[in-house]
């Protein structure tokens, strides 16, 4: 079973996400809070396979929430969909930076929501689809290779699949769509996409398409 945790200061959303996810066979709601105190506390308590967290939150925010429960420096991190009205690039920016595991809008649908806790627990991350390539652009500004760090330098260089396997993630598409798109297996897809986080020490698949976007890959 994957266990979640809902942070939400909407009663009404707490209770239709934990109706959507409690009817699917293979996921159990653990807990429901409306404040990020209280999801920090019982993710600390609970250890979720999944936390589902909304930004604006009374106490601490959904952002900062996700920075002390997945960001870097953090010995025992939680998976965290971040689940919010709001699509400002800023805060997508932000949550993915914190370690957020994907960025769900609350009107993606029971489908989606169900689809991104899976990915989550699994290593995986979503973003919404309609907001995918244009929040992943916003790591560079629009510019190619406008965002561009020396840290951003993969320790090995990527091969040629390997980057077309990037471009592509970082074009939306799915592990499946890439398979199909390039003629390769899942399973070879998966393995360029762990080979390439490797290199650019990427934690995820949104973090490898932000560092395409930001190096300028997607220009090439």
């Amino acid at each position: 079973m994957i266990r979640v945790l809902i942070a939400d200061d909407q009663e009404m959303v707490r209770a239709g996400f934990r109706m959507i996810l409690d009817g699917e066979e293979d996921i159990e709601v653990v807990g429901d809070v409306g404040n990020g105190d209280d999801a920090l506390r019982l993710a600390r308590e609970l250890r979720p396979d999944v936390c589902l967290m909304d930004i604006r939150m009374p106490g601490t925010d959904g952002l900062e929430a996700t920075r002390r429960l997945a960001g870097s420096g953090v010995s025992d991190p939680v998976r965290v969909v971040v689940v919010t009205t709001f699509d400002l690039d800023e805060y997508v920016a932000t949550a993915l930076a914190n370690g957020a595991s994907g960025f769900l809008l609350k009107d993606a649908g029971p489908a989606l929501l169900v689809e991104a806790v899976h990915a989550a627990e699994r290593g995986d991350a979503m973003v919404s689809p309609q907001i995918t390539v244009r929040l992943l652009r916003h790591f560079n500004g629009g510019a190619p290779s406008g965002g561009a760090r020396e840290s951003d330098r993969p320790s090995d260089e990527l091969t040629e699949r390997e980057r077309d396997v990037v471009r592509e993630v970082a074009s939306g598409l799915t592990n499946t769509e890439v398979s199909g798109r390039l003629y390769m297996s899942l399973s070879t897809v998966k393995s360029h996409l762990a080979a390439v986080q490797g290199k650019i020490g990427a934690r995820n698949r949104v973090e490898t398409a932000a560092w395409a976007w930001r190096t300028g890959l997607m220009a090439d």
